[in-house]
This record gives C-alpha cells, sequence and structure tokens, in this order.
C-alpha cells in the first residue's frame, strides 16, 4: 500500500512558517501503545504490562484515542519545542488555526477534516488513563487524560466563522517536553496509511535511532505496537509492511525464528556518483544541530531524500556541501 500523497506540497506561509517546525514525539507514547490501531470506534478497556510499567486505558464515550488521533498531539508537542529551542516562554494552552494543523499534519482541509478534528478532541479528551510511566524525572500513579481541553473558538463577522482552536495539554505530557523527553520524526510520518505502521515507525525511531541494527522477539512487538490481531495476522501484517518498504529512514528483516530486525537505512552519500558529500559539510551541519537541540541524523536523511529527489528529476545540486549546510541553516532559521 502506497504512501498517501503529500496533500499540501506548497505550504501556507501566512498563517506559521510551519517548515521551520521540526516533527517532535514524546519518547513516553512511542515507547508505550497510548493509542489504539483501529479504525473504527474502539471500547475496549485495555492494560499493559512492561518494564516494570502498568498502563490502564478507559474508553471515553466515544473510543478510544486513535493512533491518528496522535498527530494533535504531535503537531502541539512541535510548536512548544520550536518556541522552548528559541528561548521563548511555553505553557500548557497551545492556539493555532485548523488549517495550520490540517496542512502541517497531511490531512484534507475540507468539512471531513475539521469533523474529524473535532472527533479527535473528544476521545483525546475523554479517554482515561492510570500509570506508573515515568516522565520528567517524576512518576505518578494517577488517572489522567492526554489533554485537558480542545476545542474551536468561533468569531462573529456577520456570520460565525472559526477564528482558531486551542487545546490545553495535561501536565503528564508537559512534563515530557519540559524534560526534552522528546524525539526527531520524519514529516513522511504523517504520509503512512495503516495505523501499524506508523506505530512500527514510532518503536523503530525511539529503540533503533541510529544504531546499526536493532532486534525484538515478534510476540514483544505485537505488545508494543498494543494490537490485539492475532499472532499468526500480525506476523502477515510485519511482512506487508516489508515487502511494502514506506518506513521512513528504516528498514525491516523478519527471521524464520520470528526475530524483527531493525536498521537505519543506507546513508546516500554520494548524490549522483560525481557528487559527493565532504566531511566538513557534515561537521559544519553537526554544529547547527547541535546548538538548535535538532536530530542531525534526521536532518542529513531528511536532505538527502530531497537531493535524492531532485537528481531524479534532472535538479542534481551543483555542490552538495554547499547546498546540504544551506538547507540546514534555513531548516534552523530563527525568524
Amino acid at each position: 500500500m502506497a504512501l498517501l500523497p503529500d496533500r499540501h506540497p506548497q505550504k501556507d506561509f501566512f498563517i506559521l512558517d510551519i517548515a521551520d517546525v521540526v516533527l517532535k514525539d514524546d519518547m513516553a507514547s512511542m515507547e508505550h501503545p497510548l493509542f489504539s490501531l483501529a479504525t473504527k470506534p474502539d471500547h475496549r478497556h485495555l492494560e499493559y504490562r512492561g518494564g516494570g510499567n502498568r498502563l490502564k486505558i478507559i474508553p471515553s464515550g466515544v473510543g478510544l484515542p486513535t493512533i491518528f488521533d496522535k498527530d494533535i498531539l504531535i503537531f502541539c508537542i512541535s510548536q512548544l519545542m520550536h518556541k522552548k529551542n528559541r528561548g521563548e516562554p511555553i505553557g500548557n494552552r497551545v492556539r493555532f488555526s485548523g488549517r495550520e494543523l490540517l496542512m502541517a499534519t497531511n490531512r484534507p482541509t475540507n468539512n471531513l477534516g475539521y469533523q474529524r478534528l473535532e472527533q479527535a478532541f473528544h476521545r483525546l479528551r475523554g479517554t482515561n488513563f492510570q500509570t506508573d510511566i515515568t516522565t520528567g524525572n517524576k512518576r505518578e500513579t494517577r488517572i489522567f487524560g492526554l489533554i485537558d481541553e480542545g476545542g474551536f473558538v468561533m468569531k462573529e463577522e456577520g456570520e460565525w466563522r472559526l477564528d482558531y482552536c486551542e487545546v490545553v495539554l495535561s501536565d503528564w505530557v508537559m512534563r515530557a517536553i519540559e524534560g526534552d523527553e522528546v524525539v526527531t520524526i520524519s514529516n513522511d510520518y504523517f504520509r503512512l496509511r495503516r495505523p501499524l505502521e506508523r506505530r512500527i515507525y514510532e518503536i523503530a525511531r525511539k529503540h533503533c535511532g541510529s544504531q546499526k541494527r536493532w532486534h525484538i522477539n515478534l510476540a514483544k512487538l505485537q505488545d508494543k505496537t498494543g494490537s490485539n490481531a492475532p499472532l499468526k495476522k500480525f506476523r502477515l501484517n510485519i511482512r506487508q509492511i516489508i515487502e511494502g518498504d514506506h518506513l521512513p529512514f528504516y528498514t525491516l528483516e523478519l527471521t524464520s525464528d520470528d526475530l524483527v530486525i531493525f536498521r537505519p537505512r543506507q546513508n546516500r552519500v554520494a548524490i549522483p556518483a560525481s557528487i559527493i558529500l565532504p566531511e566538513w559539510a557534515e561537521e559544519k551541519a553537526r554544529r547547527i544541530a547541535q546548538e538548535k537541540g535538532w536530530d542531525y541524523h534526521a536532518l542529513r536523511a531528511n536532505w538527502m531524500d530531497f537531493a535524492h529527489d531532485a537528481t531524479g528529476k534532472g535538479n542534481p545540486p551543483k555542490n552538495a556541501g554547499a547546498a546540504f549546510v544551506a538547507y540546514c541553516k534555513k531548516q534552523n532559521n530563527l525568524r
């Protein structure tokens, strides 16, 4: 199953320069299956145990929050981390236009897009979590939600029109942001169609990172994803993901003894063979990434993909090193 199309290749820069905001995901929800992989209302009461942690999830009347509902949290976390890295004050209240979020998360900007956004607010606000997972060097065992509020503010201009959306993040989520317990993720995350693909990518990003290899038993991987499919079906799903090969930055391998192996994709240092990314450019880019608290490997991988696509269209970079550094500076442009 192919990636979703890039619905908004030309971003709307009049609201917010969303191209400058690096996507961030919190490590606690990447580690633990807080979100349902179902595409229909899921009213199961769930309990997970692992690594000394316990997690209970009690759904709202409209069901559990889905992995697609998590887009809202990723968007809000990314906005706050962007401000935090610029030295600006942050709080748990995040205000944005609905169009801005829909475009940033590769969603349609029609009425259906706003309806789904409202439904996601209901699931995120109404679901209760009970856990002793640690965030921000603090462990709590209490019942809480992922957001305290979420909704739309309308303005009367002859007729009622949407002015902005607002989300109030819970203290649990805010501690992850304040403690920098976040990881950079690829923009192509929002182009993954299948819920399990998104969950598998999160796990790969959290556990494999830039290591040469990370592996896990298939049954344990299923527990980490939160999938309730029979193991035989889950094995087939993993094989389909391997065959599709759409995960950003990572490849998977499933061995005959049910070991799932994650590896970063091979870096394309030669953009074509005649153009080499010089060491000085990589060193300069590393310094930029370090100064701004960005993930260098994700930044490099994104540029490699961009350069590779440009080369395939007959527009290879004339000076790979200078182009790479310029790209890094632009991504870190603190306007």
